[in-house]
């Protein structure tokens, strides 16, 4: 039987600042930056109300903030901190310090686009910019999503075959200020399935070692495929931890990818974040109009769900990819990486990737229904000079542009 916790209508900074008290981090850093500020913020009146126990620290920058739980990870502590934007940015040289001395850090990143120009709202360059720093990447559809994903994020990352740090990130304003109802589990049940935080990659007097030493070009080589085997057992570790999860709390998030009435779908849609809960909605009314279309969530960035997209195949003739990023000079970021695994001799889904949603830009049903109008058309225009997938790619598509 599972428990069912209480309920309360809480943003998504909320939510995700109640599944991190649940973890009872020893130590959180904090440095505000919109739209994260509301979320160490509420983990601030936790703190001063003594409902866990934990240092609090303030500090003076972001940079310092991840120093600062790398340097509490170092002696064996569980640790927080959140960030955004320019922020993730301003942390980028840290990440790679903990990624590589294989601290499982958790970060909560509120995504929001980069300047210049300067937009405090919501889009994915943020993170997208920091795939490979080394750190797990989560995307949640929810603020449930965010406050679940917390807590599997530190049961992923203080798992011994993984020892990597975890980014949570929850898409700025739509998720992080929208407020939903959020079941909120009891600490009990977090504590039965997350116990405390083992590690011996720690500074001990009883066993010393040296931490985050340097290496030579002899041994670099060794400690990257150290990583990269991490993040291979990643993959299935999260598909575990999500089972467990959904065994005790009652809720699923189908580990590393998502399927959503893509059993028989002629055209879908692939998308990251919360534009998932919108699509769900499009996909419902399409297919009550009788089309076949469905929608595939990925919710890891990093690990890739490679294996899944290497797969796919079915009666699926057109796939779409949504992207809340643009990789300058090329396409979208997310597109890259789904046309890279599905690229195999002869694949016959017809691909399109749309961009759209930067700088906070609405995605609207509307947006959405027409890229599976176009999809559907990509997947009967072979006649018009469309082609398959594996020869001349297509044209990236804009979605909302107001000028050009």
């Amino acid at each position: 039987m599972f428990h069912q916790g209480k309920n309360l209508f809480l943003s998504g900074n909320e939510a995700a600042a109640e599944g991190v008290r649940l973890c009872r981090p020893q130590v959180i850093a904090a440095y505000p930056i919109t739209p994260q500020t509301t979320l160490v913020e509420k983990l601030s009146e936790f703190v001063a109300n003594r409902e866990f126990p934990c240092k609090y620290l303030l500090v003076e920058s972001e940079h310092s903030a991840m120093a600062a739980t790398m340097g509490a990870a170092m002696i064996g502590c569980r640790v927080f901190t959140a960030t955004s934007s320019q922020g993730l940015l301003y942390m980028c040289e840290m990440l790679s310090y903990v990624s590589g001395s294989r601290y499982p850090v958790v970060l909560a990143n509120a995504n929001r686009s980069t300047a210049t120009p300067w937009n405090i709202f919501g889009d994915q360059r943020d993170s997208v910019a920091m795939r490979d720093s080394g750190w797990i990447q989560f995307y949640t559809e929810s603020g449930q999503e965010s406050l679940d994903t917390i807590i599997q994020a530190y049961k992923v990352a203080e798992h011994p075959e993984v020892s990597t740090p975890v980014m949570v990130n929850i898409d700025g304003f739509t998720l992080t200020h929208t407020y939903d109802l959020v079941n909120i589990p009891s600490q009990e049940e977090v504590e039965k399935f997350l116990p405390p935080l083992k590690t011996t990659n720690k500074f001990s007097l009883e066993a010393p070692k040296s931490l985050s030493f340097t290496i030579g070009p002899d041994f670099h080589l060794e400690s990257r495929y150290q990583q990269q085997k991490a993040f291979h057992a990643a993959e299935d570790v999260i598909a575990r931890v999500d089972d467990e999860f959904a065994g005790i709390f009652g809720r699923k998030y189908h580990g590393m990818v998502e399927q959503y009435r893509c059993d028989d779908a002629e055209h879908i849609l692939t998308v990251m974040g919360s534009t998932a809960g919108t699509t769900r909605i499009v996909v419902d009314k399409l297919r009550a109009a009788g089309k076949k279309v469905g929608m595939i969530k990925v919710r890891c960035l990093r690990p890739f769900p490679k294996k899944f997209f290497a797969g796919l195949g079915g009666s699926c003739k057109a796939l779409g990819v949504l992207d809340r990023n643009i990789s300058f000079g090329y396409e979208g970021a997310l597109y890259t990486e789904v046309r890279a695994a599905m690229l195999k001799p002869g694949a016959s889904i017809r691909t399109l990737n749309f961009i759209a949603g930067l700088g906070g830009a609405d995605i609207s049903k509307a947006d959405l229904e027409l890229m599976f109008e176009k999809l559907g058309g990509i997947a009967s225009g072979q006649e018009s000079g469309q082609k398959e997938f594996g020869q001349e790619e297509q044209e990236h598509q804009y979605i909302g542009l107001r000028w050009s």
